[in-house]
C-alpha cells in the first residue's frame, strides 16, 4: 500500500547513550556507592564485577549514563507523491549542549499538536531517558516529551516494539531482529549496540557511533512502514543531512 501523507508528522528517533564516565573508577565515591548498590540489584557480588557491570550496563540508565547521539528522521513527499527518507543525527560530547539542540528542534521545527515521536523500545528507553537527561541538565521538556498530567490516549508516541507486540508484554523483541525478519537491511554491520560506549571512550569515534545511529532511525522508519502494511522506502530516496 501507499505511504499515507499523514507521516509526515511522525519524527523517527533513536539515541546512543554511554557510561557518565569511562570506567567505574572516574566516579566520586557517592557515585561508587550508589552504583555498587545498583550493581547488586543486578546480581554484582563483589567489587570487581561492580566495576565490569558498569561499564557494561552504567550505560542504560538515567542515572548513570548520558546522551551522546540523537538519530532524527522524518519522511516527506515530492511532486509526484513519492516518499523520502531525511535523516540526520546530532552528536557532542557536552551532554547538555546535545539535548539543548534536539529540544529546539521539537519546539521550533515541528508543530506541537501534530508531531508524534516513533522509537523501537521508545516507551521504555528513548523517549523516558531523553525526559531524565534534560531535567538533569537543567533543560525544560519540549510539549512533545511532557508527559506529566497527561491520560494514557492523550500520549501519542509511537514504538515499534509495542506495535510488533500486539498487546503480548512477555518477551522483547529487537530492532536487529524485525530486520532480519522483514527483510530490512540491519544497522549491525557499522557495529552493536553493546560496541557503544568501547568506540566512544576508547576509539574515540562518535563520528562512526552517528552513522550507526542514523542506521538505527532509518531501519526503525522501515519497520514502522511495514508493520504498517506500507511500502518502504527506496535506497536511493533515503537523504543523509
Amino acid at each position: 500500500m501507499q505511504v499515507p501523507s499523514t507521516v509526515k508528522n511522525i519524527l523517527f528517533i533513536d539515541i546512543e547513550t554511554v557510561p557518565c564516565v569511562a570506567d567505574y573508577e572516574n566516579l566520586t565515591a557517592p557515585q561508587k556507592l550508589l552504583w555498587g548498590k545498583k550493581a547488586t540489584l543486578l546480581g554484582a557480588t563483589d567489587t570487581q564485577e561492580i566495576g565490569n557491570l558498569f561499564s557494561e550496563r552504567a550505560g542504560v540508565y538515567a542515572e548513570f549514563g548520558k546522551v551522546i547521539v540523537i538519530g532524527l528522521g522524518h519522511i516527506t513527499f515530492d511532486i509526484c507523491g513519492d516518499p523520502s527518507l531525511q535523516v540526520q543525527a546530532l552528536s557532542s560530547h557536552n551532554e547538555k549542549e546535545l539535548l539543548g539542540q534536539l529540544r529546539n528542534i521539537l519546539e521550533e521545527k515541528y508543530q506541537q499538536e501534530n508531531i508524534r515521536l516513533c522509537a523501537h523500545n521508545g516507551k521504555e528507553f528513548d523517549f523516558p531517558y531523553l525526559c531524565r537527561r534534560m531535567l538533569v541538565n537543567g533543560i525544560s521538556l519540549p510539549t512533545v516529551l511532557d508527559c506529566a498530567g497527561k491520560k494514557p490516549w492523550e500520549v501519542t508516541h509511537l514504538d515499534t516494539m509495542e506495535m510488533w507486540r500486539f498487546g503480548d508484554r512477555k518477551s522483547f523483541t529487537s530492532l536487529d531482529l524485525l530486520a532480519n525478519l522483514f527483510g530490512v537491511n540491519s544497522s549491525k554491520t557499522l557495529m552493536d549496540g553493546s560496541e557503544v560506549s568501547y568506540f566512544y571512550y576508547v576509539e574515540n569515534d562518535l563520528t562512526r557511533i552517528a552513522k550507526y545511529c542514523m542506521q538505527d532511525v532509518i531501519v526503525t522508519s522501515q519497520i514502522f512502514l511495514k508493520l504498517n502494511n506500507w511500502q518502504t522506502i527506496k535506497e536511493t530516496n533515503i537523504i543523509f543531512a
